[in-house]
């Protein structure tokens, strides 16, 4: 599950659990977030941000295998997901408290901005040793982060893991912090930065769109660009 808490401007989407829960995406969790996103949304003035975080060792561990819902069923539940990232009229901001994984990854990288901490957690698109095919939706938002060619590869067609420092080596993740606590920190910091410009939410949504229309034609949103 997840909790949705407003400090000021900034929204902070926190998936909670035990300290061992990995966050794994089922019908449960991504119906959770979606329903704090169209509350965030809902709720958003000029200056709104999100911030988003994880209790735990994981940020999240990718799709729920042990659970009712079809592969299928995930993969459209998740895409609306994404959608929902890409259209929220807000600046988003993910600090990457744990490990993440597949579809995991896929959720940090719905974030305009990515942190990460340096002391613990792993990144890696494992569908490749999974022998699963990476849904059309997921190849584009990889695409729509990761400039490097060869990082793209390793990232698809490799499934590498990587620590913090080769993370933003690669584009997956903007910087890295030294632990949980600065990393949040770090966030936090760039929230009430982002805040202050107090952008129309609607337009920065736009724009965001406009920035990777490959993305937004697999997930069906129409954007007008205004770049």
């Amino acid at each position: 599950m997840c909790s949705l808490e407003k400090r000021g401007n900034l929204f902070l989407l926190t998936l909670t659990g035990d300290g061992v829960d990995e966050h794994r995406l089922n019908s449960t969790l991504i119906s959770s977030i979606r329903s704090a996103l169209s509350d965030a949304s809902l709720h958003s003035t000029h200056g709104s941000v999100l911030l988003t975080i994880a209790q735990g060792k994981f940020f999240c561990n990718g799709f729920d295998f042990n659970t009712t819902d079809t592969i299928f069923q995930l993969i459209n539940q998740v895409k609306c997901m994404v959608a929902e990232f890409i259209s929220l009229p807000m600046p988003t901001i993910a600090v990457i408290t744990g490990h993440a994984i597949g579809a995991g990854l896929g959720l940090a990288l719905c974030h305009d901005y990515v942190y990460m901490r340096r002391d613990h957690g792993l990144l890696s698109m494992n569908e490749i040793h999974k022998g699963l095919k990476l849904p059309d939706y997921g190849v584009e938002l990889i695409r729509a982060k990761v400039v490097k060619r060869e990082s793209l590869r390793d990232v698809l067609l490799r499934g590498v893991k990587v620590k913090a420092d080769e993370a933003v080596t690669m584009g997956l993740v903007d910087i890295a912090y030294e632990d949980r606590e600065s990393a949040v920190e770090g966030g936090l910091r760039m929230g009430e930065e982002l805040a202050k410009m107090r952008w129309n939410g609607e337009l920065y949504a736009q724009m965001r769109k406009a920035l990777s229309p490959e993305l937004c034609s697999v997930l069906g949103l129409g954007f007008k660009p205004k770049l």
